[in-house]
């Protein structure tokens, strides 16, 4: 570990160094600026300040998309990318479990696993990367974030049933030879950031990024002997580069490289009086002796390497014809631990995408091509429990492969239509071929200027991975019955519009009032019944039984003065769920509203910039063996058998000098956190955990695991001169 901790920080270095040497044509070092708006600053010239919305509805895309700016990455600490959602009531980050840090977002009401990633359109965090995929993305990295709800193109494949989050990177061709990010929180986590743009002559361009992330000792907010979070270590680097010929070829590829290991779990006190924490090596893997008695606990070490290529060559002058060809290779590594249950597996992905584009004129436009995608997993599984001893392991190869076209149709600015058709085959070992045929439409209106309408609707299918999508089932003591080792076909349609109202008041242009409705329902999907059998997580096909979400949402943005900006949205969700032994049922576990304002005030110039972000969170119904729950004082946990609606306060002030940024900020302000975490647990004698009994479950959680945090950090920029 040592010697990984001086390699990266050498190469980090090294980044620093190069960058730090870059000058202008006069020799003179480039002038520096931050990361708000667009500004130059210098000695010897004015300067000129744009302020950037931080979240915004996009009213050109034809699919309702939310835009989350790179000044809206800087309104919170924003550490990664699950920490980058808390102004979105679009997007709902939780815990998959109180011990291995996991992160899931909900869109739509739905699992994260429904919404398809992208990295600058290339699907990414699909399979054994999922559960952690948001925490490996940092958000000091990223330029932007789209968040595009419903079915859209087919272009990328048709995994995405809910929705797509696409990630802009920070570009090679920015003028940035420079840029650094730290910040520290008040829970010991420690967070570095830099990023080095390069531009080698007008042909070629370079960024380096890299990450480093960590805690510095271990928390127990709630002094229930289990650490709130994780202790971890992350390491992430990553070099893209930008061709780019006389000819109008593009050439786009890069690498990236991640570690990183977390050991979450219960703390003991050692002979001594130290910390004692779990340990995979000593953990006793069988039945539990009165005299062995070992922190419980989880260790997870994940490791990727990805590469890919783009490659764009026009066919005409005007770049109205064009072929491209995008491909990528991933491979995660993933060796788990959860007291006396192993997971480790591995997987290599490929993923190919060749198109034909053709822009007739102004009016028509369309997309042909074919694609593929390959995973191949490595899996031995072992668990141990009170009521189940099971082993399971094996290869497994999963291939889609496939053709696609769409239409796209312009009116001036009035109308727009896209028509995509996909037919994909499917392919999973030992099974026959499987053919799925799956349309989408997108319409937008702007019947006056003021006015936009927008509808979509289509079909989504992907391949479950059950263990992986649903992580926090290794963190109980329960049973796996039924189809948990299967890769089942999920099938789901949605369709839903929105409307938007761009109003004549506020100081900018920009005042606007939206109304979203958007409905899932499937087809086929995995579930994972905690109810349907006592003592055990039953897995099963839905099989013609219900599955449907619906979802509304309004969302309002004013600037009363100029300056200061106030935005409101309020989502609600109604989930429903056919259960085995129960009929249609509120899907448990899920949200039923959520309401976040958000306002921001920047005073002349920028040079103060204030943020404050309150959240209002809905009740969910809990499953129903928590519903008899009760506290020490022997009253119900779980009134009528629902979470409590809570609150959330943020704050942050940031202060801008010249090529700086100084902010400071707290989290939580209200110190709400979940109760009763860890549920079920029995203790010996010695008042150890002994978590292998079936009651024992850490994976109920709805609420935050942490209380108040507060956070100092700063951005420096260094710009290039013209």
């Amino acid at each position: 570990m040592k010697k990984a901790i001086i390699y990266i920080f050498a190469v980090l270095m090294t980044a620093i160094g190069a960058s730090a040497q870059v000058v202008d044509q006069n020799g003179q070092v480039v002038d520096t600026t931050s990361i708000y708006g667009e500004r130059a600053d210098s000695l010897e010239a004015a300067v000129f300040t744009t302020r950037q919305a931080g979240n915004y509805l996009s009213k050109m895309k034809e699919v309702r998309t939310e835009v989350i700016s790179a000044a809206g990455l800087c309104k919170m600490a924003c550490c990664n990318l699950a920490e980058s959602f808390e102004n979105s009531a679009s997007v709902t980050v939780g815990y998959s479990d109180a011990v291995t840090g996991a992160r899931q977002i909900r869109l739509l009401g739905l699992s994260g696993v429904y919404t398809q990633m992208l990295d600058e359109n290339r699907p990414v965090m699909r399979g054994l990367s999922a559960p952690f995929g948001l925490s490996y993305v940092p958000g000091q990295w990223l330029e932007s974030i789209q968040i595009a709800k419903g079915a859209s193109s087919v272009i990328n494949g048709v995994e995405s049933m809910t929705g797509q989050i696409n990630m802009e990177h920070r570009k090679p061709t920015d003028e940035k030879p420079l840029f650094i990010n730290a910040a520290v929180m008040s829970d010991s986590k420690v967070d570095f950031n830099i990023a080095s743009s390069l531009q080698m002559g007008y042909k070629w361009s370079t960024v380096i990024l890299g990450h480093v992330s960590g805690n510095i000792k271990p928390h127990d907010m709630n002094n229930d002997s289990f650490l709130d979070d994780p202790m971890m270590l992350q390491f992430n680097l990553a070099n893209r580069w930008l061709y780019q010929a006389d000819n109008g070829v593009q050439v786009r590829f890069g690498v990236r490289a991640l570690q990183d290991s977390r050991l979450g779990g219960q703390i003991m006190k050692g002979m001594h009086g130290e910390n004692a924490f779990y340990d995979k090596d000593t953990y006793q893997f069988g039945p539990r002796t009165a005299d062995k008695v070992y922190p419980w606990g989880s260790d997870i070490m994940n490791r990727s390497m990805n590469g890919y290529l783009k490659v764009g060559i026009p066919l005409s002058e005007d770049n109205s014809q064009n072929i491209a060809f995008v491909g990528d290779y991933s491979y995660q590594d993933m060796d788990s631990y959860f007291g006396s249950t192993k997971y480790i597996a591995d997987q290599h992905s490929l993923f190919g995408n060749l198109l034909y584009q053709n822009e007739i004129n102004e009016s028509h436009k369309f997309t042909l091509g074919m694609s593929a995608t390959y995973d191949r997993y490595m899996e031995d599984f072992r668990r141990f429990v009170a009521l189940q001893d099971v082993s399971d392991n094996g290869l497994t190869m999963m291939a889609i492969g496939g053709f696609f076209g769409e239409y796209t149709y312009h009116a001036g600015d009035k109308f727009s239509a896209i028509a995509g058709l996909r037919q994909d085959f499917y392919k999973k070992s030992g099974d026959k071929i499987v053919g799925k045929f799956s349309p989408r439409v997108t319409l937008k209106y702007m019947p006056v200027e003021e006015v936009v309408i927008r509808a979509n609707g289509g079909r989504g299918v992907r391949y479950a991975t059950p263990l992986i999508d649903n992580i926090g089932v290794f963190s109980t003591g329960k049973a796996f019955v039924g189809a948990f080792n299967e890769h089942i076909l999920e099938d789901a349609w949605t369709f839903g519009g929105n409307v938007t109202y761009y109003l004549p008041f506020g100081s900018s242009s920009n005042t606007y009032l939206s109304f979203d409705y958007f409905r899932t329902q499937f087809a086929q999907q995995m579930i994972v019944d905690y109810e349907h059998l006592t003592n055990a997580i039953d897995f099963y096909a839905l099989d013609g039984n219900r599955s449907y979400t619906d979802n509304y949402q309004l969302d309002f943005s004013v600037d009363p003065v100029e300056r200061f900006n106030i935005t409101v949205t309020c989502r609600y969700t109604n989930a429903m769920i056919e259960l085995a032994g129960q009929g249609l049922v509120e899907k448990p576990m899920t949200s039923r509203f959520k309401g976040v304002l958000n306002m921001q005030y920047a005073t002349n110039l920028n040079k103060w910039i204030f943020d404050f972000t309150a959240s209002l969170n809905g009740s969910c119904r809990v499953y129903n063996f928590m519903a008899d729950l009760k506290d020490a004082s022997g009253n119900l946990i779980y009134k009528d058998g629902r979470t409590p609606v809570y609150p959330l306060l943020y704050g942050q002030v940031t202060r801008r000098f010249k090529g700086w940024d100084v902010y400071a900020g707290v989290e939580n302000l209200t110190n709400f956190r979940q109760k009763d975490v860890i549920l079920g647990y029995q203790g010996n004698d010695a008042g150890h955990v002994i978590p292998e009994q079936p009651s024992f479950d850490a994976s109920c959680i709805w609420g935050p695991l942490m209380g108040f945090k507060a956070h100092v950090g700063f951005r420096f920029t260094l710009w290039k001169k013209a």
